[in-house]
């Protein structure tokens, strides 16, 4: 029903955003991954999906068409509501996602909160073969991969895992450290992602 929406950022957290259009604030579900490229915005533009059940009806925001696209295929698995394919998006990434279902592995995927072995093996039979249809070079797995294989990177985001933070929600704040500064120690990293997790 909804493309799309453009306006002032009236409220933003990793959860929701409040976007004001038309003298109007739509409040939109979002991911870890729409959160950071929101951040710092004045104005947004989002990518709808509209769900509409019988004792609700809910708007879902993406950064991109095919953050947007990954929600619609998740959906479309028996079992998987809209919070839960967003805790998935949240957890995971574009590229990892789609290494996950490449490769079938299931346990990887019930990490993510809510998420059942049953659920996540469907997951990964339904949309087996399906997702390299996505165009998933948005800005934010581009940047997830540039770093997925430093060793720093990755160390900082294993201490961070370590510590009981979500491995998602930890990669967004490492992936903004490592853009801001590529040559940053461990330690820094950590401490960094610390005082903004």
């Amino acid at each position: 029903m909804y493309e799309y929406i453009t306006g002032k950022l009236a409220e933003l957290t990793p959860a929701y955003a409040v976007i004001e259009a038309g003298g109007i604030g739509y409040f939109i579900n979002i991911s870890l991954q729409t959160y950071s490229a929101l951040e710092g915005q004045a104005e947004a533009m989002l990518y709808l999906h509209h769900a509409v059940r019988e004792d609700a009806q809910t708007l879902y925001g993406f950064a991109t068409r095919a953050e947007r696209e990954l929600f619609r295929l998740l959906i479309g698995v028996s079992g998987v509501g809209g919070n839960t394919a967003r805790m998935i998006q949240s957890t995971y990434s574009p590229s990892e996602l789609r290494n996950i279902i490449a490769t079938g592995n299931a346990v990887l995927l019930k990490n993510v909160k809510g998420l059942g072995l049953k659920t996540a093996q469907k997951i990964i039979v339904d949309l087996s073969g399906r997702m390299l249809d996505l165009k998933g070079n948005d800005v934010a797995t581009t940047a997830i991969a540039s770093t997925a294989h430093s060793e720093t990177f990755d160390e900082a985001l294993s201490a961070l895992v370590m510590l009981g933070f979500q491995k998602g929600a930890s990669e967004k704040v490492l992936t903004k450290v490592f853009k801001e500064s590529p040559s940053v120690s461990v330690e820094e990293a950590i401490k960094f992602a610390l005082k903004h997790l």
